[in-house]
């Protein structure tokens, strides 16, 4: 008898402390195979899960700034790409290739970072064979 009670207890203790599925969202909303680029100031890095943000104000030339709102990966993805929190900060001038909003608003989907010393920040780690 208590031999069958084991595996109940065990699979009972299993969906008390299981944490449900969080939903992600996909990337339908950028046009992924589309690539632009825009320099500006940062005015804002959230290293934050589940995505980072940065807002980069963007100088048209005839002294109009757009503020761009661009998402990158998660923390730990970039981490093991070699960003940290401190690898952009508000006040940098960065360059950001990105793919844009389908719909048009000032927000995209980070595809590299390049400071303004030339450092290359990737949005993933090298692929490992």
């Amino acid at each position: 008898m208590k031999m069958r009670f084991i595996p109940a207890l065990t699979v009972l203790a299993a969906l008390l402390f299981a944490s449900p599925a969080l939903p992600h969202h996909s990337n339908v909303a950028f046009e992924v195979t589309k690539i632009i680029t825009r320099t500006g100031v940062v005015t804002e890095f959230r290293w934050v899960n589940p995505h980072t943000w940065i807002g980069l104000s963007v100088d048209d030339g005839k002294g109009v700034k757009t503020v761009w709102a661009v998402e990158g990966r998660a923390p730990g993805v970039l981490a093991r790409a070699g960003w940290s929190r401190s690898s952009i900060k508000v006040g940098d001038t960065v360059t950001i290739d990105f793919s844009p909003a389908k719909d048009g608003s000032k927000t995209g989907l980070v595809a590299r970072v390049t400071k303004s010393d030339g450092t290359i920040l990737a949005n993933a780690p090298p692929a490992t064979e």
